[in-house]
């Protein structure tokens, strides 16, 4: 049975099309969410996810312009077959993908997650854009997170489910029992309804990926690589907005990722873990909303700064 989603009321009241862009031979579908205006959002979801996963940040966002893409292989977008889907490569497709949207006067790339590595990597290579926001940004190599150990496991199972024949590795990678332990690890919220509903939305869209290799190769990037290789060659204004309790960057390493941008804001949000965009998305949204509001001349250099503060 299908959880509703406790963000439900307030999507409803945004306008929403679906479209298609062709992006290195592959088509990847995207939602936009609002209507045209002369700042454009493009928000680019986590390993595993699609669009849905950010959806409860855009319930928040009421009168902005969002464009929210399936990265390819995941959700409704073909695979990519001109490049492989490693970081290199999910960095030319944003880039190519930003391209075809039609251009205004402000662009703001927002990644959350594995999308924080991709965002980063597509800036750091030339992608132009006025702001970036990193949600739940990986700071540092996963295996060094304050869960090391469980990133060990699952760097296991994604290779026994490479090892075994194509279709019981993609049975592995699909079993429900497994993406449950997942979601119930990275849920922090004491709601049992919100609980509930996170589960359910990891059932139904974390093995919405269209075969083994896509998701192997992804993951494999998500390991490989963080946001600080790339983060002293992206000059843009940067919203870092971080997790307390996150599992897979702590709070300490977000800050020594914020001191490396040339401009940065750093908010940490305190209970939560990786899953800011379920558990609070009301306050990402404000916070997004602040910064882009603030006038960059007028920040007085600040740097960083945390709840609370």
């Amino acid at each position: 049975m299908i959880v509703e989603s406790p963000y439900a009321a307030q999507l409803a009241r945004i306008p929403v099309r679906e479209r298609t862009a062709d992006v290195l031979g592959a088509v990847t579908h995207y939602w936009e969410y609002g209507s045209a205006d002369d700042t454009t959002i493009v928000m680019v979801h986590g390993f595993r996810g699609d669009h849905h996963g950010l959806e409860p940040v855009v319930a928040q966002l009421s009168g902005r312009h969002i464009v929210s893409p399936d990265l390819p292989g995941f959700g409704a977008s073909e695979p990519l077959t001109q490049t492989r889907h490693d970081i290199d490569g999910y960095a030319l497709w944003l880039r190519g993908f930003v391209a075809t949207l039609p251009r205004t006067r402000r662009l703001v790339i927002l990644g959350h997650s594995f999308g924080s590595i991709v965002v980063s990597a597509a800036l750091a290579a030339g992608l132009e854009a006025e702001d970036v926001v990193l949600i739940n940004p990986i700071a540092a190599p996963a295996l060094s997170g304050p869960r090391g150990i469980m990133t060990r496991l699952a760097v296991l199972y994604y290779e026994l489910a490479a090892w075994l024949p194509e279709r019981l590795g993609f049975a592995l990678l699909r079993n429900r029992m497994i993406v449950r332990v997942m979601s119930v690890t990275m849920a922090k919220t004491e709601s049992k309804q919100l609980r509930r509903w996170i589960h359910d939305q990891h059932d139904r869209f974390f093995s919405a990926f269209v075969d083994r290799r896509v998701v192997l190769e992804a993951f494999q990037a998500s390991v490989s690589h963080d946001v600080s290789e790339f983060a002293g060659l992206i000059p843009q204004r940067t919203l870092l907005i971080a997790a307390e309790k996150d599992d897979i960057t702590p709070v300490a390493a977000q800050h020594r990722l914020a001191a490396l941008f040339a401009d940065s804001t750093l908010h940490v949000i305190p209970g939560v873990g990786h899953l800011i965009h379920y558990e609070v998305p009301q306050e990402a949204a404000e916070r997004l909303d602040r910064f882009l509001t603030i006038d960059a001349a007028g920040r007085g250099g600040e740097a960083s700064e945390t709840a609370g503060s």
